[in-house]
């Protein structure tokens, strides 16, 4: 409120009570800010955790291929150990492949609030600001 002479009214209690409740609803915003943030990035480190279990089941399935043909070579020396083989090689790959895409994007991934810690920088300087 501003009198006929340009000052403001309000006493000094009035207004460090409007700057405590304007500092309330910015901490709850910034509170809701960092949830909604860390969210969506839990839903993208999810997702790439699950290409890591799936490039292990895959290398999983690979190695028993493998084991398998090392067995039949063992135990006869027909073709069949080629074919199982081949089978557990290209397994192999197709499961590092998988393994190495979810570790490349988890080491991209930046799980710090980033639009959280701008906003709260800029509220401190508001604070600052609002205490002159």
């Amino acid at each position: 409120m501003q009198g006929s002479n340009g000052k403001d009214d309000r006493s000094l209690g009035e207004l460090f009570s409007e700057l405590a409740q304007e500092t309330s609803t910015l901490v709850r915003q910034e509170v809701d800010l960092a949830k909604t943030e860390m969210s969506e990035k839990a839903s993208r480190v999810g997702k790439d955790v699950g290409f890591l279990a799936a490039g292990g089941a895959v290398a999983y399935a690979g190695l028993l291929a493998i084991l398998a043909a090392v067995i039949v070579v063992l135990d006869t020396f027909l073709p069949l150990w080629l074919a199982a083989l081949l089978v557990g090689l290209v397994m192999v790959g197709v499961g590092y492949f998988l393994v190495k895409k979810g570790l490349d994007a988890l080491k991209q991934e930046n799980i710090a609030p980033q639009q959280t810690i701008e906003t709260l920088k800029e509220d401190g300087q508001w604070i600052k600001d609002q205490t002159r």
